[in-house]
């Protein structure tokens, strides 16, 4: 098994999502790459702790910890 290739990957997967997550955070809309429909950022009221950003169908589902 080849890491540094794996390594690349999940760096770039890393990248994207920080990315993605920093233009919600700037009101910028922003589409699933699968998808195409909108992704949202929620925070909830419930648990002050947890932030998630989504798209309608699930496809793109990156929950946040903001502890």
């Amino acid at each position: 098994m080849d890491f540094s290739q794996l390594n690349k990957k999940s760096a770039k997967s890393f990248n994207d999502q920080k990315a993605l997550i920093k233009k919600l955070s700037q009101g910028r809309d922003v589409n699933c790459p699968s998808c195409q429909q909108p992704i949202a950022l929620s925070l909830s009221q419930s648990t002050s702790n947890r932030a998630v950003a989504q798209c309608q169908q699930g496809c793109t589902f990156i929950e946040l910890d903001l502890a």
